[in-house]
């Protein structure tokens, strides 16, 4: 995303994300990682579904992440996304093409190694896999004797390789393919493991290039028309233009005790409710709608980036209307509004002013205004709702606060190197580490066998398996980790809140009493509110013990 820095001076355009970039880039590193498949069964939601094949075409951890959010996000007659707020999600499914880019051009060396090698000596070929899979088995079933069978294993194979080759069953041309029968794959072998370690080692460089921060830019050729004709790339680019403008949607949903999807869970609540009287010398107060209250808030929450102290001002605060629709807590899939009212994937103002005006008791559809901070470089999004809900004469302005912790440490997690620790010889009460090659054997087979099914992602997902990502999917909410595990983010979400009530309650007494309103009870009431505050504990607010 792409976004101009409008501040007095020279008008130099930001290619950078702001306050996101952090979590960003960490999301976009799961793209690159040549972990183990089961590594993404620890993240909530998230279930894996092993193939028919899966101990020999099982997909790794890299490449199950980014079939499924390409699958989700890009996918035809895709379900509505939940807004990830904080996050460039475009970015990081630019980085998922990459990275499938990257394999695919590995993969296209791979087949040509696995046709030739493999196929044209499919018998040989059948022989090792035999031993692979049977060293999985046995890993499996009996991991304590799992070295001895491996070793029978490789020996019956090497013996019978060494047999056919020495004495064939026939002679003549057929007594020539017996003999490199079993020797071929051992030669595909050797050229496929170049392959895979090459591209494994530029994969691991962009994974821990991202980790640790560093400005990556993820190259999609796909997406780049040709000619216009090319509607395969214009149609890839339009479903990207379309995942960005879906970010930026106003219509957001509630489900129960999971809290505001995508901005978490709420975690406290501040209400002011007064009658409305008129002010002492007048026969009445003027009259005003909702969504004039509203506005006002909206204006003097617009002032927070301001303060008489140097340094004091509260950066990146996004003000917005919102409408925030009810939805069951279990609730696989999200909708939204269509018709004349929604601009694409925005509601129009008029129609928010509308619902802000109108009476919303008994209805699923409410009006709010939100205040939301990107802290701790999009490790925290703190979100703040505020309500304006008149029922006959009497006022209620309520403010609730919403969070939204790190990313799960998964994603923190950098590219290490394989190692394995052993007893020392004649001291086996020490251990010593033992380094591993990047890519070991079964590595190896499994991608070689992968290759010839890359143009049919379907079909593969069938083989070696896939992951399900949880729903309503938001590709920053599904992951986060909770806010109250560290200090300083929790402190950072009390405290940011504080100057949000005080600014909402301080444009609630103005407004009224511009309106001729007895603002007197509404000042004890907010009185009594600041006091409450002072030592506000976060809760969770949405649970209630009512049976």
């Amino acid at each position: 995303m792409t976004k101009l820095d409008m501040t007095p001076g020279a008008q130099i355009p930001r290619t950078d994300v702001g306050p996101q970039t952090a979590v960003t880039q960490l999301l976009s590193s799961a793209a690159y990682r040549d972990t183990e498949v089961e590594a993404l069964a620890g993240l909530a939601g998230v279930k894996l579904k092993e193939g028919k094949f899966f101990k020999l075409l099982r997909p790794s951890a890299g490449e199950a992440f980014s079939r499924a959010v390409l699958d989700r996000t890009l996918g035809k007659g895709r379900l509505p996304l939940v807004p990830s707020f904080g996050t460039d999600t475009r970015m990081v499914v630019e980085h998922c093409l990459a990275a499938q880019e990257l394999r695919d051009a590995r993969d296209r060396e791979l087949m040509v190694v696995t046709m030739l090698t493999g196929v044209l000596f499919l018998p040989g070929t059948l022989i090792w896999l035999a031993v692979f899979y049977g060293r999985a088995y046995f890993k499996k079933s009996s991991p304590g004797r799992e070295g001895f069978y491996n070793t029978v294993l490789v020996l019956l194979a090497i013996g019978l390789a060494a047999l056919l080759a020495l004495r064939p069953p026939v002679a003549g041309p057929f007594g020539l393919y017996f003999r490199v029968m079993t020797l071929a794959p051992v030669l595909g072998w050797f050229l496929a493991k170049r392959i895979c370690l090459r591209s494994t080692v530029e994969l691991r460089e962009r994974w821990g290039a991202l980790v640790a921060g560093s400005a990556l830019a993820a190259t999609v050729p796909k997406a780049v028309p040709r000619d216009d004709l090319d509607k395969k790339a214009a149609g890839l680019r339009a479903s990207l233009e379309r995942l960005t403008v879906e970010q930026e949607t106003n219509v957001q949903h509630y489900a129960g005790a999971k809290g505001l999807l995508g901005a978490g869970m709420r975690w406290g609540d501040f209400q002011v409710v007064e009658e409305l009287r008129p002010a002492e010398g007048q026969v009445d107060f003027r009259a005003f709608h909702p969504w004039d209250l509203a506005r006002r808030i909206t204006t003097r929450l617009g002032s927070l980036g301001q303060s008489e102290v140097a340094g004091g001002g509260m950066p990146h605060v996004a003000v917005q209307q919102w409408l925030v629709m009810d939805i069951p807590e279990g609730a696989d899939e999200i909708g939204r509004p269509s018709g004349p009212d929604m601009d694409g994937y925005r509601m129009r103002d008029f129609a928010l002013q509308t619902i802000a005006n109108r009476q919303t008791l008994g209805t699923d559809s409410r009006h709010r205004t939100s205040a939301q901070l990107v802290l701790h470089k999009g490790q925290l999004v703190s979100t703040v709702l505020i309500g304006v809900t008149v029922m006959n004469n009497t006022l209620r302005v309520s403010v609730s606060g919403h969070a939204l912790g790190p990313l799960h440490s998964l994603f923190t997690a950098k590219p290490k190197p394989k190692e394995l620790k052993v007893p020392k010889t004649g001291k086996f009460w020490e251990e010593r580490t033992v380094i591993l090659p990047l890519v070991n054997n079964d590595d190896v087979v499994r991608q070689a066998l992968r290759a010839p099914f890359h143009k049919f992602p379907t079909l593969l997902s069938w083989l070696g398996g896939s992951v399900g990502l949880p729903e309503p999917f938001s590709l920053r909410g599904a992951w986060a980790d909770r806010t109250w595990t560290s200090r300083f983010k929790s402190d950072d979400v009390l405290f940011s809140a504080t100057p949000v009530v005080n600014a909402v309650m301080a444009a609630t007494v103005e407004f009224l009493a511009e309106h001729d309103v007895n603002v007197d009870r509404f000042s004890n009431r907010i009185g009594i509110l600041k006091s409450e505050m002072q030592g506000v504990r976060p809760f969770k607010a949405d649970n209630y013990d009512a049976g």
